[in-house]
Order: structure tokens, then C-alpha cells, then sequence
């Protein structure tokens, strides 16, 4: 069970081409229930008919287990990720490449939009890691583009981690200065809290997921450096308020970036690849300890 996430973990597995490695993915896991024991003492409290249960010092709720018990778990395993993470960003280091973890809620078009900036960035090498709990039906939409893509399946998991990305890595070949986009499962939660090594985070919200989406899931928009707001060609069939996303983005994020796009009629798109283009030639140079040894 996983008290980051509160959902289940169990296998994933990595396919490239001709390549399928499972492996296990080994989290301490419990669901966040909204059917509790109250001989249990609880960390929530009753707001007239409203139940909040992300009061306790975890911030989560699991029934039968203290908050010191979920937090020493959390700290855990999100120590085991930074390691694998870590890993992983010495490794795109050392390659001067610049990886993007994209991110957001299933439905928000998140593939649309990474084959639209693969094809707009034309020769710029580049790789995709592609998380789905099931099927490969995403990755083969990315090589239709000529793009390489691995396939992590996560199973019951709700996010890609560093063990996985790690995993991914190691059935890519990327050139220096190459860019990895990695599309992290549909879930605007988990994804939130785990470190994967990529130099930063993406949301993509699409305006038919209502104004008020950055207040309901504030933490992604808070570790993201830039968001896609997608889909504006819809707007207007819609009844939303585009000022309102943003503004509610900025509420909880108030240096956060924010595109207004289109992958099906390239509205913005040209914007969001010179951001890409600007992100990796500006991106710092590390110098590692061992490397300048060699």
C-alpha cells in the first residue's frame, strides 16, 4: 500500500520494441476510505455535511494506522524514488538532455498534443517514455510519428516512479542534447509527489475540466513550472472563463507559466515548442566530481 498516493501499486512492466520486463514495484499502500471504523481515532474534522480526512500531520487516512506510522512510510518510500530519481538525473545529465514530465488528468490530450510538438520540433532528437496502467495504444500512436517510445505499464499503480523511468531508460538510446518527454498516467494526484529526475513538470488542463480544477488539485499545479491550458478551440462551446483558469492557477502557483493552446488546430503551439527549444538550450551544465576525475 502507498500512503503518498492512496491507490494500488503493484507490477509495471516496460515494452519497447521486442523488449517486455516486469518488474515489482514495491510500495507500502493504503486507500484513502471513505467507510472508516470510528473506533479508530481519526484525523479529520466535520465542516457542517463536509468530511475533510488530509487533516492529520500524513495528511492522508488509513484506517488502523497512526499519522506517525504514514508519515514514517511516506518518508520511505518517497527516499527510495529521490535514489532511483537521482539516478536518472545524472543520467540525462551527463547527455546534456532535457527531460519533461508531463502531466495531467486522463482526457485532457495529452498525446494529441505531444505528437503535434514531436512533429513541430522536426529533427530535434528526441525519446518518449509512455505511462498507461494498460495497453500500448498511446506509444504506437507516438512512433507513428517516428518518434522512439517505451512503454511502462503500471498495472494497478496510478503514477510513474524513478524505478520505472530507470527501467525506460535503460531501452532508450538518447543523443546529447536530445529531449525526453515522459507522459506520466492520467491522475492529477499521485504523480505529484514522485520525482522521476525530469528537469521539470508540465500540467495540461483542458478547459472542458472546469475553472476551478487548480483548486481541487492544488499540489500538481504547485510543482509545475509551466501549464498547458488545451483544448481553447472548445471554449467557446464550453461556457468557460479562460481568465478564471488562469487566474485560479495562479492562486496556487503564482509563478507558474501558462499557455494557451490548441494541438488540433496548432492555436499556441508554436509558443509552447519555443519554450521547449528555449528550456534546453539554456538548460545548466552539471559538472560531476568522478566526471572531471576522469
Amino acid at each position: 500500500m502507498c500512503t503518498v498516493c492512496g491507490c494500488g501499486c503493484g507490477t509495471a512492466s516496460v515494452e519497447g520494441h521486442g523488449h517486455d520486463h516486469s518488474h515489482s514495484h514495491d510500495h507500502a499502500h493504503g486507500h484513502d476510505h471513505h467507510h472508516h471504523d470510528h473506533a479508530h481515532d481519526h484525523h479529520h474534522h466535520h465542516d457542517g455535511d463536509n468530511m475533510h480526512f488530509g487533516h492529520g500531520p500524513a495528511g492522508t487516512e488509513v484506517p488502523g494506522m497512526s499519522q506517525d506510522r504514514l508519515i514514517e512510510i511516506e518518508t520511505n518510500i518517497l527516499a527510495k524514488n529521490d535514489r532511483y530519481a537521482d539516478g536518472n538525473r545524472h543520467k540525462l545529465a551527463h547527455l546534456g538532455a532535457f527531460a519533461v514530465n508531463l502531466v495531467s488528468s486522463p482526457g485532457s490530450g495529452k498525446t494529441t498534443l505531444l505528437c503535434k510538438t514531436i512533429e513541430m520540433l522536426g529533427d530535434q532528437p528526441l525519446a518518449v517514455i509512455e505511462g498507461d496502467q494498460q495497453t500500448a495504444n498511446d506509444a504506437e500512436r507516438i512512433r507513428e510519428t517516428g518518434a522512439r517510445a517505451v512503454q511502462v505499464n503500471t498495472g494497478k499503480g496510478c503514477h510513474l516512479d524513478g524505478h520505472m523511468v530507470g527501467h525506460a531508460l535503460e531501452h532508450l538510446t538518447l543523443e546529447e542534447c536530445a529531449m525526453l518527454f515522459i507522459e506520466n498516467v492520467g491522475n492529477l494526484v499521485c504523480p505529484a509527489g514522485f520525482d522521476l529526475g525530469e528537469d521539470c513538470k508540465v500540467a495540461i488542463l483542458s478547459v472542458t475540466e472546469g475553472e476551478d480544477k487548480p483548486l481541487k488539485y492544488p499540489d500538481m499545479f504547485t510543482v509545475s513550472e509551466i501549464a498547458l491550458l488545451n483544448k481553447v478551440d472548445l471554449a467557446p462551446y464550453c461556457d468557460v472563463d479562460l481568465d478564471l483558469y488562469e487566474a485560479n492557477l495562479r492562486r496556487v502557483n503564482p509563478q507558474i507559466e501558462i499557455l494557451r493552446v490548441s494541438a488540433r488546430t496548432g492555436e499556441g503551439m508554436e509558443a509552447w515548442v519555443d519554450w521547449l527549444k528555449h528550456r534546453l538550450a539554456t538548460k545548466p551544465v552539471h559538472v560531476h566530481h568522478h566526471d572531471a576525475a576522469e
